[in-house]
């Protein structure tokens, strides 16, 4: 490999052939570029899916009520189904030991937020404690509600970043400060930030037990979210016993697909990891497809290389050259077309990839396409391979060329 002479020489080689060695390098160079930008691609799309699913908890369920679409036990379609506060019990004798309820309830009407001369408008969120591990909350100032809050039926407010921007403009230091929430005094225990994006920091949370004494909610409890350590097929077991002892509770028919709404985000979230890791497989496959299309028209050309040279080659054997000699040449010769070719490939698919992460504009399922620094090191071990293989069979018939018959070829 550090022989000089063979460095030459193959220098020589490709400055003689530039036109056939720059078309037989362009397609080794179309093939890693083509890998490089599906993989960055995929990549951008799992991004995309990753930040959609980070607004929540991957490893929560959800539970709300619905309208009933069955008949049953005498009672007809289209009742109302609400989630209440004896649900609750009924809900944690079916979960896992150590999962967490949570409570949402949400305030429809126009919610006006108001501080000094500044109105705004923001969704009033209705919760507990629980809810921050829900919604993956981070805190920035304060604290969120806490079970205190919760027994005391306190009037206090956890607000997003941006509504505390909207009432506060830059002031930092909010805590403490009285906020109007529909004309009802709330303090402000904390900032937080949320990587769900821009919509959930638009809003505001306070204790659920406050909102019922003021809002005349009964004993209706919303959205029920869980977050729990089981796994996939725990998870949907412990969503059928769950709708299973609900329909018993309400009087609907445990079949009834709109009777109560159950988002699992376990099932979810394992479904779209699978997904990604078959269309990871499935570019793999793509682009090494392309790569040895590029490795056929590499080794042919080597072919027609060592055709071109066999006298060379004879008399080189004639006067004492071993066969691993002749192999090496024409093993380096290949190696370092396909690696030039590939590397090019991948800096150019790497350039385009931070062009597109830079420049395109933000979808919801898409979302910083890049390769990773393990992709490179697996795509240069591909480039290698691939000019080994290329060059193999033209080396291996380069040395078995006979001097004779090469010097009368």
């Amino acid at each position: 490999m550090f022989d000089r002479d063979k460095w030459l020489e193959i220098w020589s080689t490709v400055r003689q052939n530039k036109l056939r060695t720059f078309l037989t390098s362009f397609s080794v160079f179309w093939g890693i570029f083509m890998l490089i930008i599906l993989l960055g691609s995929g990549k951008g799309l799992q991004n995309g899916v990753e930040k959609e699913f980070a607004s929540d908890a991957t490893n929560s369920i959800w539970i709300n009520g619905g309208i009933t679409t069955l008949a049953h036990k005498g009672m007809l379609p289209g009742r109302p189904i609400a989630l209440k506060t004896s649900d609750i019990p009924l809900i944690q004798k079916e979960i896992l030991a150590g999962d967490e309820i949570g409570i949402r309830q949400d305030i429809w009407q126009s919610n006006t937020i108001s501080y000094k001369n500044k109105y705004v408008t923001f969704d009033v969120k209705c919760v507990n404690p629980i809810y921050a591990k829900v919604e993956n909350i981070n805190i920035l100032d304060g604290r969120f509600l806490n079970d205190l809050d919760m027994t005391s039926s306190r009037k206090v407010v956890a607000i997003g970043y941006l509504v505390r921007d909207e009432l506060f403009g830059n002031r930092k230091d909010i805590i403490g400060e009285m906020i109007s929430i529909n004309g009802i005094a709330y303090k402000v225990i904390g900032v937080f930030d949320d990587t769900g994006g821009d919509r959930d920091v638009r809003r505001v949370y306070i204790p659920h037990s406050t909102a019922t004494k003021l809002y005349g909610f009964g004993d209706e409890i919303g959205l029920v979210p869980i977050i729990t350590s089981a796994n996939v097929e725990e998870s949907k077991a412990m969503e059928k016993r769950i709708i299973e002892k609900l329909a018993i509770v309400h009087q609907f028919d445990p079949n009834d697909p709109r009777a109560v709404f159950v988002w699992n985000n376990v099932e979810n979230y394992a479904q779209f990891t699978a997904l990604f890791a078959m269309i990871r497989k499935f570019i793999w496959f793509i682009g090494i497809m392309t790569i040895i299309a590029g490795i056929v028209g590499v080794s042919n050309i080597m072919i027609i290389v060592v055709k071109e040279r066999t006298k060379e080659i004879g008399i080189r054997k004639a006067i004492g050259a071993r066969p691993s000699s002749i192999v090496s040449l024409i093993l380096m010769e290949s190696i370092v077309i396909t690696s030039f070719a590939g590397y090019a490939g991948l800096v150019a698919g790497t350039f385009v990839l931070g062009m597109l992460s830079t420049y395109l504009p933000a979808f919801d399922y898409f979302l910083n396409p890049e390769v990773s620094l393990g992709v490179a090191i697996q795509a240069t071990i591909v480039l290698v391979f691939s000019g080994a293989l290329a060059g193999f069979w033209p080396a291996m018939r380069a040395a078995r060329i006979q001097p004779i018959e090469a010097l009368r070829d």
